[in-house]
């Protein structure tokens, strides 16, 4: 998948969490459904970051590229070392390590504590990295004519109100997590969240998705997971774009409401 499709089916995820949320008695305050939408969207592109040319690579900037490259030799050493007879031999990292539960967890969990541990200016840079990546993947075609900074600028005002707004009393610091010492522990579930959507989404796709690895399949331990070929499609395709890419914006206003108490 493109990295608008991945933002937007991130985002519908999320709200669908909420409306999940809602009827099981766990209601989301409306700041912690916008923002946890937000994040999901710039998770949701966060596993190509072993691919240096992914909408991620540019976002910020020679960082961001440089990340990539020590992510992607990271992910190609995974795999070479882990590997199964079944398992081809590749030329780079790409949807390998960073295309599994395990990173989603690894990486979900770490925000969570850094959220947790960090206190107020840890949760504002990872609502700022995130705010930007949502930007970069639900606003593409504004953000590709547009400079860096601007981008950077709307990312740092969004996160810097959002955080503002999350820190009042009964809008969500403590949602789920209750106790006075786990304010914005629940940060990394939407983080977690993107990152398995993301899988998903690349598993429908003609290469499939290692996802469940290290668990074995059969002589793989990167089991390309996904529907039968005839199912799948190539990323950028119409199916993605005329097909995929509304039925999210549907299903997303549909949770969005579900989590509001409006149907």
């Amino acid at each position: 998948m493109m990295g608008p499709a991945h933002s937007l089916s991130g985002a519908a995820a999320w709200l669908g969490v909420g409306a999940a949320a809602d009827a099981a008695g766990y209601p989301m305050p409306w700041p912690v459904l916008v923002c946890g939408a937000l994040i999901c969207a710039g998770a949701a592109l966060a596993p190509d970051l072993d691919h240096k040319s992914a909408t991620i690579s540019r976002a910020f900037g020679p960082l961001s590229r440089i990340v990539c490259e020590v992510v992607d030799a990271l992910s190609h050493a995974v795999y070479k070392a882990t590997r199964m007879r079944g398992d081809s031999n590749r030329n780079g990292g790409h949807r390998t390590l960073t295309h599994t539960w395990v990173w989603a967890v690894l990486v979900g969990g770490g925000m969570s504590l850094l959220a947790m541990e960090g206190g107020r200016w840890a949760v504002l840079g990872i609502l700022f990295v995130h705010m930007v990546l949502a930007i970069e993947g639900l606003l593409w075609r504004a953000a590709r004519v547009s400079s860096d900074v601007l981008v950077w600028l709307l990312g740092a005002a969004a996160a810097w109100i959002l955080g503002g707004i999350l820190d009042q009393p009964g809008n969500g610091a403590h949602w789920l997590f209750t106790e006075p010492d786990q304010g914005y522990l629940w940060l990394g579930l939407p983080i977690v969240l993107g990152a398995l959507v993301h899988d998903i989404g690349d598993a429908l796709t003609v290469s499939g998705c290692p996802v469940l690895w290290p668990i074995p399949i059969g002589r793989k331990r990167w089991y390309p997971l996904g529907p039968p070929k005839g199912m799948r499609f190539k990323a950028g395709s119409w199916v993605e774009i005329k097909v995929l890419m509304p039925v999210f914006m549907l299903l997303g206003g549909l949770g969005g409401l579900g989590a509001l108490g409006y149907i």
